[in-house]
């Protein structure tokens, strides 16, 4: 079988890596075929699978005025390439996509939907489509895949056709998500945590949605009455140079119990050293993140966004978006656990997640799609 993916961009974010990930647990397996094709650059993801034999293209689309283009080198790309299944991620990607398969007579496509928040706008260019794309739904794509059963209900609210959708939620590749006491101590010293200290993290880019600030405020209320917590920031642009970033701290009056150590390469270590994970979002769809720290056996504090809440289950704990009390006393609730408590708790988060959002799971889920979508007349 022969699937060609059609998707934005192919940087090294969550819908990409969900990508990489799917496309690698078929490359052992003679039944699938997957080509990609990003409607702009190749990308960092995009050079990793060429590097693993996947065939790649780009079309170099840099604004909505190399449409017409675009649209036309995708139509001769599906025309070449003859796939049984058009499989397309995001809205771009869902609109181009399904038109250019009509446009080719292919009729086996698949959208992707991510994203939660749709209520609170979005770039013109990106509402339009939503609209549009909704529209269509009822009439381009076979199947609709949402990555969590929040973005489901959103698009159904806002007009999707809720008799194609259904829910594959991220799949994660647990065998990568390990790490070695000696990398925990590592990176523990390195910060200059002692042996008894609560390390609460958070790990992901600097961004409005990701509510950043919402942390460090929670994080000064901890430490006002935890003085053996500290904290650790990871990721794109948590690190010194980040001026609001540092302000925010500065007012907590506990600058020195953070740490921030920027964008990092070795995750699973940044994560180990962690003794509690913090999801601070004020929006989200399925949190990868999330599951890569359950899978990392840590108990976690998420805001109730998105898949949250689902995902950690009975695991973790939860608490109302964009509320710092509530944030605060979740994550006390953690931190005043007894070590082996705190164990407990991870360890079965950890087993929730190799239950049930293992990639061989989400690869099984849509492989079902694949095979009902040729088998349909």
């Amino acid at each position: 079988m022969k699937l060609l993916h059609v998707i934005v961009a192919l940087n090294a974010d969550g819908a990409e890596r969900m990508l990489q990930r799917l496309i690698e647990s078929h490359i052992e397996d003679p039944r699938f075929r997957h080509v990609v094709c990003s409607l702009t650059t190749t990308g960092k993801v995009g050079e990793e699978l060429a590097a693993r034999g996947i065939d790649v293209h780009s079309l170099g689309m840099r604004s909505p005025l190399g449409f017409p283009r675009a649209l036309w080198h995708l139509v001769k790309l599906i025309r070449k390439v003859r796939p049984d299944i058009i499989q397309t991620w995001m809205y771009h990607a869902d609109f181009l996509g399904g038109l250019a398969g009509r446009l080719a007579a292919h009729k086996r496509i698949v959208w992707g939907v991510r994203t939660t928040d749709v209520r609170s706008g979005g770039s013109r260019v990106t509402v339009l489509l939503r609209k549009i794309c909704a529209w269509l739904s009822y009439s381009v794509p076979q199947a609709i895949v949402c990555a969590a059963e929040a973005s489901r209900r959103a698009h159904v609210s806002v007009g999707y056709d809720a008799s194609r959708m259904m829910v594959v939620p991220n799949g994660f590749d647990v065998a990568r998500l390990s790490a070695t006491p000696e990398q925990r101590a590592t990176i523990r010293q390195q910060c200059g945590f002692e042996d008894g200290t609560v390390v609460v993290g958070i790990l992901g880019r600097f961004h409005p949605v990701k509510d950043h600030e919402n942390f460090v405020r929670a994080a000064g209320m901890l430490a006002a009455r935890h003085p053996d917590v500290r904290f650790m920031m990871v990721g794109r642009d948590l690190d010194a140079n980040n001026r609001e970033l540092a302000d925010w701290i500065a007012k907590t009056g506990f600058a020195s119990r953070f740490v921030l150590l920027g964008e990092r390469r070795d995750v699973p270590a940044c994560l180990s050293a962690m003794d509690v994970f913090c999801l601070s979002s004020r929006t989200e769809g399925f949190p990868n993140v999330v599951g890569e720290a359950m899978a990392m056996a840590l108990p976690c504090v998420v805001t109730d966004v998105g898949d949250a809440a689902m995902l950690v289950a009975n695991t973790g704990v939860v608490v109302a978006k964009e509320n710092t009390d509530a944030l605060a006393a979740g994550l006390s609730r953690v931190v005043d656990m007894t070590p082996d408590e705190r164990i407990r708790l991870g360890q079965m988060a950890k087993a929730r997640i190799h239950a049930e959002f293992t990639m061989m799971r989400a690869r099984e889920r849509f492989e079902d799609i694949y095979l009902r979508l040729v088998q349909e007349k």
